[in-house]
């Protein structure tokens, strides 16, 4: 098993299988992120890829239940790629039960219907997108690619395949100047999205990104702690998905939760203004991270 560069998952993916079958981001735009601007993008030569998904076989076997396609948005291979490498995976991993990958709005739609049905058929089943924001002025600022509808879009179209959603918020990503305006439509496109599951970070600004660049020149202000939290209200509970498991258990959060919306809606609400109150203490600074 070889991996070129450093690595990243969903928290969800701790104990899951890394096949790095793509390097770094196909997109590699977007303003807040550090994550992949050391690597040029490129897919894996498929041999080497399959040649570790065999190793991987060999050594780990019947303990690998979960595999995450790595890097950042490993969609965006054909299904020359694709099929064999889910082949090789369900060969090598007796109790495989989920194979996931990163993906943008921009992934999912240049895929057929009839593609993406035959990804979800191969074992492809959970798809993890990163809006950030339903806010459409914010999705420009961070240069993500793609708007709210063709986030909707490509949530609808992956659905109907079959797949699985986790959908992905950053908190403070509108900036000081925008907050509410983040804050609801970030709610209204998790609705719109209706993912399976549900999860809300917040922005680090990471030294040397663009957005740092902005911040130094007085162009963007990251939201205080209290603003935060109430983009976080705002968006529990404004927020609509038919049954998604909620977490903010992301080591860049302020305050860790949990729960399924909209089950648990009011008593994630309750804990927001108890916290908001200073009735429950934050994660301090120096235990947060990205």
């Amino acid at each position: 098993m070889r991996y070129e560069g450093s690595l990243y998952r969903p928290p969800s993916e701790a104990r899951s299988y890394i096949l790095q079958a793509t390097l770094g981001c196909s997109w590699n735009h977007c303003t807040y992120c550090a994550m992949y601007r050391e690597k040029t993008f490129r897919v894996r030569d498929l041999a080497e890829t399959l040649a570790d998904v065999e190793a991987a076989g060999r050594r780990f076997g019947p303990n690998v239940e979960k595999v995450f396609v790595a890097d950042g948005d490993a969609l965006v291979m054909d299904l020359d790629h694709w099929r064999p490498l889910l082949a090789a995976c369900r060969r090598a991993f007796p109790r495989l039960r989920q194979i996931s990958c990163y993906a943008m709005a921009t992934n999912v739609l240049a895929k057929t219907d009839a593609e993406l049905r035959t990804l979800r058929e191969d074992g492809l089943d959970l798809l993890y997108i990163g809006p950030e924001s339903g806010d459409d002025v914010t999705l420009k600022r961070l240069a993500k690619g793609s708007d709210f509808a063709a986030h909707a879009e490509a949530a609808r179209r992956a659905k109907a395949a079959g797949m699985r959603l986790s959908a992905i918020f950053l908190l403070g990503a509108g900036g000081a100047g925008r907050s509410a305006e983040h804050a609801l439509g970030s709610a209204r496109l998790a609705t719109a999205m209706d993912p399976e599951y549900l999860a809300a970070l917040t922005l680090t600004v990471v030294p040397e990104t663009p957005l740092a660049v902005l911040e130094d020149r007085g162009r963007f202000e990251l939201p205080d702690v209290p603003a935060l939290l109430g983009e976080l209200r705002t968006f529990v509970a404004e927020a609509r998905p038919t049954d998604a498991v909620f977490r903010t258990n992301h080591a860049s959060n302020y305050l860790p939760l949990g729960g399924r919306l909209p089950r648990d809606r009011d008593r994630i609400v309750a804990t927001l203004d108890a916290a908001l109150s200073g009735d429950i203490p934050l994660r301090p600074e120096w235990a947060r991270g990205l």
